[in-house]
């Protein structure tokens, strides 16, 4: 995605206009699929445990992985058994298969592995998320809620509860692809909305962004984050907004010497340009340490305000 056309996102101006008549055809292919589904035409397929679907209504990430891992981590600890499920954007085949610690991001993609890895619980790929659900239920029955790692427009998996996930871009300016962010008309009915502090959109749950405390090398190795003040290192990041990381490195006390803004789900075929120390995102950490499992990976982590756990607490307790 280029970076012009994530700024023309922003705001109405003339390479935005020129895009909006496209705009509308988008926005009535996006009505006429809508309708399909309501009509029966289409069928959204429901595979007999709640889902939960954590998305967003704009183009390109707004850190819904770390929420993924925050409401799975939290239904946990209620002591349920949950499974995740997710397309696995950037991997190379668009089979259905199980994600295992052990298995290869080009195989399942990054997020997926980094929730399998991190969340000790089942996680399942698939172009098709219901097939990606039949599959985990297939092979964990005892699973009782499903969360979905986005698919807000992926209706043909049925859903009992939407989270909706925005970040500091908000809505952009507001219209349709190609002439703005938005992949369907916002506002539109959700169960729940999550907010940065910075986006533009009311009401929701305010959510935080935050590093771990700590960063860690391939081989287990931790140390305080602290630690690395002072010291020189290249900070790298495959992201959607690379820069947000930057600055939060920064805002920690540490100085890179240097930083390498990537392409989101950045594969690393070829190992990065820097002889010093390597400082990255849990998410690109799991394909970079394939060639340099020196670097320190740390964690990119969120704080979600107690409304929000209270209001999804009693939904899921209605659907279960």
């Amino acid at each position: 995605m280029g970076a012009a056309l994530q700024r023309a996102w922003l705001r109405r101006g003339a390479l935005a206009w020129l895009l909006w008549p496209l705009s509308l055809l988008f926005a009535l292919l996006a009505a006429l699929r809508r309708g399909a589904f309501r009509a029966g035409l289409l069928r959204a397929e429901h595979v007999g445990v709640p889902v939960v679907i954590i998305g967003n209504v704009i183009a390109g990430g707004s850190g819904k992985t770390p929420i993924v891992r925050a409401v799975t981590e939290h239904l946990k600890a209620r002591g349920l058994r949950v499974g995740v499920v997710s397309r696995g954007y950037g991997r190379t085949g668009d089979d259905c298969r199980e994600v295992r610690p052990d298995s290869q991001a080009r195989e399942v993609g990054d997020e997926p592995l980094l929730i399998a890895r991190s969340c000790g619980v089942p996680v399942f790929v698939a172009r098709r998320r219901a097939e990606a659900a039949r599959a985990l239920l297939h092979e964990h029955p005892r699973t009782q809620l499903i969360v979905s790692d986005d698919g807000l427009q992926h209706y043909a998996l049925a859903r009992d509860l939407e989270i909706c996930v925005f970040d500091d871009r908000g809505v952009g300016n507001g219209w349709l692809l190609p002439a703005g962010p938005l992949r369907e008309p916002w506002p539109r009915p959700v169960d729940l909305v999550l907010r940065t502090p910075g986006a533009a959109v009311r009401p929701g749950f305010e959510v935080r962004r935050r590093l771990g405390a700590q960063a860690w090398r391939a081989d287990g190795t931790r140390v305080a984050l602290d630690s690395l003040r002072g010291r020189e290192f290249c900070a790298l990041a495959g992201i959607a907004n690379p820069e947000v990381f930057f600055t939060m490195l920064r805002e920690a006390g540490l100085a890179p010497a240097r930083t390498i803004a990537l392409p989101d789900h950045h594969d690393f075929a070829q190992p990065p340009d820097f002889p010093g120390e390597l400082v990255c995102t849990e998410k690109d950490a799991v394909k970079l340490w394939r060639s340099r499992p020196d670097a320190w990976a740390v964690p990119l982590e969120v704080a979600i305000e107690d409304g929000f756990w209270r209001a999804f607490d009693r939904l899921v307790d209605a659907k279960l």
